[in-house]
């Protein structure tokens, strides 16, 4: 079995979300798969309920130690994939998934607050020498601002860019939260449109790396200053003047769920 955990310092950089679209693309991909939530505001019990039974199922699990006890008796019971989902921030639930996970996603939106708090959740993952992967969330159809959000993650954890930065990039549309809304994947929602598409080939990407996993650093260490390398970056990033802001694409009430 395999156990993906998606953590960041941030609200709002969609975990949710991609764990749910995450589970269903592996799901029609022939996995047997469950999701953990950690989180205690409940967005994926909340979905669970507006689905009914229908797999993949949704277990709340907020006791570190529970996390432990309950992957292995998973494995045994033919689950052949688990998705934990975290709270924001760096709680003991979430350093508990990511001490167990074989590997951590980190969202973040392409804007600088998103990539600086990016920080804490990788220190922790290089502790644990665990690998991870940057998910670009959320993001403009287009734009000079993806490419630099990229770049920046990938330089600033020290790997290269198509090592570490999943690919696709998640586009933001309404696909996303309608489906949320109403109790399913994006996959089921809109079988056919680009948001289902992305979710695809984003699962398929995790599951290559999934079997050829990129290591942290062999030392543990500390968790980094903030922002890691970003000063001098700060520069390369275009201001969003020339972009869409979050408010001209007209977000429904949960777009960062």
């Amino acid at each position: 079995m395999h156990t993906i955990v998606l953590a960041t310092q941030k609200g709002g950089s969609g975990k949710s979300t991609l764990a749910i679209g995450l589970a269903l693309a592996a799901q029609q991909a022939g996995h047997n798969v469950r999701l953990i939530e950690t989180d205690k505001q409940g967005t994926l019990s909340k979905w669970q309920c507006r689905r009914g039974l229908a797999e993949p199922l949704v277990e709340p699990i907020y006791n570190p130690a529970d996390i432990e006890n309950r992957l292995p008796a998973l494995e045994r019971g033919g689950v052949t994939l688990t998705i934990i989902d975290t709270a924001s921030g760096i709680t003991a639930a979430t350093t508990a998934a990511i001490r167990h996970a074989d590997m951590t996603l980190i969202p973040a939106r392409p804007s600088i607050a998103d990539i600086e708090a990016t920080a804490a959740t990788l220190g922790v993952i290089k502790a644990w020498k665990k690998p991870f992967a940057y998910i670009l969330n959320q993001t403009p159809l287009r734009g000079q601002r993806i490419d630099a959000a990229a770049s920046t993650l990938s330089d600033d954890a020290g790997y290269d860019l198509f090592d570490v930065v999943a690919q696709p990039f998640v586009v933001m549309r309404n696909d996303h939260q309608d489906a949320l809304t109403a109790g399913l994947a994006v996959s089921e929602f809109a079988p056919s449109g680009k948001s289902a598409d992305e979710m695809r080939d984003l699962w398929r990407w995790v599951e290559t790396r999934l079997n050829c996993a990129v290591p942290a650093e062999e030392e543990i260490v500390a968790v980094p200053e903030f922002p890691i390398l970003l000063r001098e970056r700060l520069q390369s990033i275009q201001p969003p003047s020339s972009l869409p802001t979050w408010a001209d694409t007209n977000p429904s009430w949960d777009a960062c769920l």
